[in-house]
């Protein structure tokens, strides 16, 4: 798919026919454009769209760019094509996992990427970044949310602490997760933290468990550690220590999804890394931030996907 030429083109992207515009529209500082944004997202497709099957998508749009501030959308906007897949689940996780839902018109329509196309017209509204929970839909109706697939840790450090501290704590989690059978993998959140990702479709755990499991081991690990990791989220408890964030496994909370762009200062991507890189950052020989759109295209050309594991 060429996007050199006009600003504004009409293309084919999987049998569907896209308009789109503004695409010399500078989204960063940089002067990384809509046209970059769209290409890159239609390029990582093919291994992005595995971490979006089956998970309702909520989007970071910037439709004036990075400096201008963007907003977030959850809902399915009203002019979205007929093609476009959703889903309406209640807010904010409820109605699973025992909770009574709330009123019908307090519902959010999400919108399912399962397709190329579906990724450019959302890059063609500025849809800067992609958020996913960490549970996928039932199949084969996909509407009601499954028990969690995935555990996550956020790790944020608190500054002075770095990605060094962070890479610290993600080995330690690694070796303590490995105890209860869970693999970890990681990557770059795309902005100054690593989060830490294990699959636990197989233990099948009901909604809250994993969140529980999580809460549990952050708080074992300040215990042992409490000068360089905390699991409180009070903020002024994390100067120089690195926050496990537990919370992110509540159904109804969402992370950054794996090879998303951040929308900061310049585009990086949030990315998955090796533990032997993890193994040097944390010894400060390694930096695992600020990965650009074309390094991780390179990366997974070399690397194929590391996040694989999860979608196995």
């Amino acid at each position: 798919m060429s996007l050199r030429g006009d600003a504004d083109l009409e293309v084919e992207v999987g049998g569907r026919t896209l308009k789109l515009s503004n695409l010399d529209k500078a989204l960063f500082p940089s002067g990384f454009a809509k046209r970059d944004l769209i290409d890159y997202y239609a390029r990582i497709a093919p291994v992005l769209l595995a971490h979006l099957e089956g998970r309702p998508v909520t989007v970071k749009r910037f439709p004036n760019g990075t400096r201008q501030g963007g907003f977030v959308e959850k809902n399915a906007p009203r002019h979205a094509p007929g093609w476009i897949r959703t889903v309406t689940l209640p807010r904010t996780g409820r109605g699973w996992g025992g909770a009574p839902s709330r009123p019908e018109r307090e519902t959010t329509e999400y919108i399912l990427v399962d397709e190329v196309a579906t990724l450019v017209w959302l890059a063609n509204l500025a849809a800067i970044e992609l958020h996913t929970p960490q549970w996928r839909l039932a199949e084969p109706e996909r509407k009601v949310p499954e028990a969690p697939d995935m555990l996550v840790f956020d790790l944020d450090p608190g500054a002075p602490a770095t990605i060094r501290e962070c890479s610290k704590v993600a080995l330690r989690l690694r070796e303590r997760t490995k105890k209860d059978g869970i693999e970890l993998v990681a990557k770059t959140s795309g902005s100054k933290g690593l989060q830490c990702y294990g699959r636990i479709a197989p233990l099948a755990w009901p909604t809250g468990e994993s969140n529980e499991y999580a809460h549990t081991l952050a708080s074992e690990l300040e215990a042992e550690d409490e000068d360089l990791i905390v699991s409180r989220m009070t903020k002024t408890l994390r100067h120089a220590k690195v926050l496990i964030d537990w919370s992110q496994n509540n159904p109804g909370k969402t992370t950054v999804t794996p090879y998303s762009l951040r929308a900061l200062e310049r585009p990086t991507v949030s990315t998955p890394v090796t533990w032997e890189e993890v193994e040097s950052a944390s010894t400060g020989e390694g930096d695992l931030l600020g990965y650009s759109p074309a390094q991780v295209l390179d990366r997974v050309a070399e690397m194929g996907d590391l996040f694989a594991p999860l979608v196995a």
